[in-house]
Parts: C-alpha cells; structure tokens; sequence
C-alpha cells in the first residue's frame, strides 16, 4: 500500500479547504440551515461547476471526474471540517453509485450528467430509519427491512405504465429537495416479496416542480423537511400515495443483484462518512487548541495546565488513529488493484464499517471533550461548539450505533467462523454463546 497522496488528491484538497474557508463559516452555515432547502444553492452549484464535487467518483463517460472513493472522501473530510450542508452525501455516495450500478443504459445516460454536473440531487430512500441496515453496515440487508409485503415500509405494484408505490419513509437525507429518488420498496405480495429499487423523477432541471422548497414534483408525493437535532444534515419525511415509478435497471430486476449494489454502495458510504467525521472532530479539536491557548485562569492560559494537555493529547492520538482508518477503508473501497481487495474487486471485508465506527466514536468524544474545554460558553447554541457536537450525536443515531457497527465488521471479516456455526448462524457474531467459551481444565 502506498499511503502517500497524489499531487492531483492534494490539489483537491487544497482547493476545497480554501473555497470553504471563504464561502462556509460558522455564519454561513446557521444562516444556510434556515433556508427552506437547507443548504446554501449558489455554493452548492459553485462547487458542482467548479470543482465537480458530486461527479468525483463518476466515470468521466457520464461527465464525472473519473476519480474514485479516495478522492470522495478527501473531499468529505474537507465538507467535514466547515460542517457544510449539502446534499453531497446522499448524491455522491447513495444514489449516484446505485444508478450507476444497476440504472440501464437509458437510465443511466439520462441521470448520470446532471447528477455529476449538480444540475440534479439525488438521495436513496429507505424506509423505517433503516439506512444503516440497507446498506449492510450494521447487517445484513437481505431481511424485510423495506417492508416484508406488510403493512408500513414502501410496496410497489405494477401498473400499465410502469409501477405505483405507497407507503411512506422517514430520516431521508435532503429528501426534500432531491429530484432524483432512488426508493427502495417491496414488490411480489406476502409470499413472494421481494426488495427491488425504483427511480421516482420528483423534478427535472429547470422544469415544472423543480423547485427546491419541498414542493411535490409528481402526484402523490408529499415531502416534508424533519426537525432534527444536527439541522446541517437536512432530513425528510416522504408519503407516497400511488407515485408513479420505473424499476431501476432492465428486466424484471433480481433481488440478489439489489442487495449487493447496496451493499458495494454501503462501503463507499461509509468510508467517506467516516472521513467526513473526522474532518469534523479535526475542526473541532483546532478550535479546542486554538481557545485553551487564549483562555487564561489564575493568571495562565488553561493550556498550560498538564491536565488539559493529557486531555488533548489523548484526543489528538484517537484522531490520528480515526483518520488512518478512514484513509485506508477509503483506499480498499476503490480497490487500487493492490491486492488489499478481494479477488473479485470488492473492498477488504469489514473495513468500512470498523472505520465509520472509529471515526463516530471519535467525533463523539472530540465533541464532548470540546463543549467542556470551551466552557461556558461551548454550551451556548451561539458558539459553533454546538454544531460539532450536534453532528456526533445525529450521525451515531442515523448510522449506528457504533457496537453494531463493529459486530457486523467482525462478522463479515470472519473473526468468529469458528465459534458456534459461523456468522448468522447463532453464534459469536450472531451475539449467541459461543461467543465465550470456558477454558479447559489443567492438569498441574
């Protein structure tokens, strides 16, 4: 593995970090949040022309940048670091690469330009909360999470022009302001259900219902803006009320070939989740350090004191360590044909979702440790100290929680095959008792 970065990933960065420093302050951010899409538009489109943010990993054949995960998630790390709203996440990391895994043809030349250009947002829209499980971080994702052919989730049923679905989903990132909605939905009945995904065109470029304040762009949708504790990281609640929509790829669509797109997109996901945290944990220690400096108690600044300095030492080792991992879960994830990944291409076995987990964790505690080290005034809703700490708390709720993370990271690198039957068979992964086992006797 070769863990320098190239002069064209540094350029990337370098780049981003300068245009955010200018355009995303703290003001700016708790100004953007309070407009109806909630996130500031012209920045958005900047960073869509200028720097082809939702394009990075989109091969340059759909007007992408032809990078790949790597590259996304140092861009990630950099959004992180000004904790800037955007609806790069649900574009660039959740519907972009399942078009572009499983769109046909026609799909995928129609969507995949104004996705990459940011004429189009686009998001993945899970029932129930249960991204993580869609997703195979916390599991796996060949259960009924979509809805089972019950009552509650999404369902989708034929029609003579396409198909029509109902039901409703909360927790949908920048689902209020998405024109492309990738919905995942169970189709086939009780006992013939299946979980296939569906495009739903909410809004075109610059046509009828391309407004992003929330308004409906097809019949039967209604979309409303959630409140949420981090409101940087937008959420909605769409109904679906008989929504005309087209499967995603050709043919009658093969539930396997859905559950592992959604997985392959769960480890792009997650690796540049996990560096966008620890962009975040990163911004929030500097101004830590930044402040003990300045503070002064009994005639010093509180920095001085070797107490506060164990503190941030040890917050600056866990960053370190977070960062390393989300590098390398990024850096498996593209595969680099470097051996790390598996034979088939795919990324190494567990390694995002122990990254996602390290970095939550991580930026959970830089929070903490930041609101107490500020003081006072690190608990005002003034200061920005809040915003880190919001964004810990709401990542862990929407990904997590972080020991499910880490469960599911040892199952699927096998760390358990031995003990009770193998994953999901009732044994230590599964969380069943062979988990621990009592030594044998010794003879002395």
């Amino acid at each position: 593995m070769d863990a320098a970065f190239t002069e064209e990933q540094h350029e990337i960065r370098r780049t981003l970090r300068e245009l955010l420093l200018k355009r995303c302050g703290p003001d700016g951010v708790k100004a953007a949040v309070r407009t109806p899409p909630g996130y500031d538009q012209e920045l958005w489109r900047e960073l869509a022309g200028r720097l082809g943010l939702p394009g990075l990993a989109l091969p340059a054949a759909y007007e992408g940048v032809g990078c790949g995960p790597t590259e996304l998630a140092l861009a990630c790390e950099e959004t992180g670091r000004a904790v800037l709203p955007s609806p790069l996440i649900a574009t660039a990391a959740l519907a972009a690469p399942l078009i572009l895994a499983l769109g046909s043809a026609r799909q995928r030349e129609g969507l995949l330009p104004a996705l990459a250009t940011g004429e189009l947002t686009g998001t993945l829209v899970v029932p129930g909360g249960q991204l993580a499980t869609a997703l195979a971080l916390t599991g796996p994702n060949d259960g009924d999470w979509a809805g089972g052919g019950r009552a509650g989730g999404i369902q989708a049923r034929p029609a003579d022009d396409g198909w029509r679905l109902y039901g409703e989903a909360g927790q949908v990132l920048a689902g209020h302001t998405a024109e492309v909605l990738v919905v995942a939905a169970h189709t086939g009945g009780y006992a013939r259900s299946r979980t296939l995904l569906f495009l739903v065109r909410a809004a075109t470029a610059g046509g009828p219902g391309g407004r992003r304040d929330g308004a409906p762009g097809v019949p039967g949708l209604l979309r409303t803006r959630q409140t949420a504790l981090d409101e940087t990281r937008a959420q909605a609640r769409l109904e679906l009320r008989e929504v005309p929509a087209e499967l995603l790829g050709e043919g009658g669509g093969a539930e396997a070939a859905v559950s592992a797109a959604l997985a392959a997109t769960g480890v792009v996901a997650a690796a540049a989740l996990a560096a966008e945290a620890v962009g975040t944990a990163d911004a929030a220690l500097t101004r830590t350090v930044a402040y003990v400096k300045e503070r002064e108690q009994f005639g010093r600044p509180i920095g001085s004191f070797q107490a506060v300095q164990h503190r941030l030492a040890d917050l600056y080792v866990r960053l370190q360590a977070a960062r390393s991992a989300a590098y390398y879960a990024a850096w498996s994830a593209g595969g680099n044909g470097s051996g790390a990944a598996g034979p088939d291409g795919a990324a190494e076995p567990g390694a995002a979702a122990l990254a996602l987990a390290q970095a939550l964790e991580t930026l959970r505690t830089v929070a903490a440790e930041a609101v107490q080290l500020h003081g006072g005034i690190g608990f005002t809703w003034e200061h920005e100290a809040q915003l880190y700490f919001k964004r810990a708390a709401c990542d862990e709720l929407l990904l997590g929680p972080v020991h499910r993370l880490r469960a599911r990271a040892a199952e699927e690198a096998g760390l358990f095959a031995g003990a009770g039957g193998g994953p999901g068979r009732g044994g230590a992964a599964a969380g069943g008792p062979a988990a621990v086992r009592a030594p044998e006797p010794v003879d002395l």
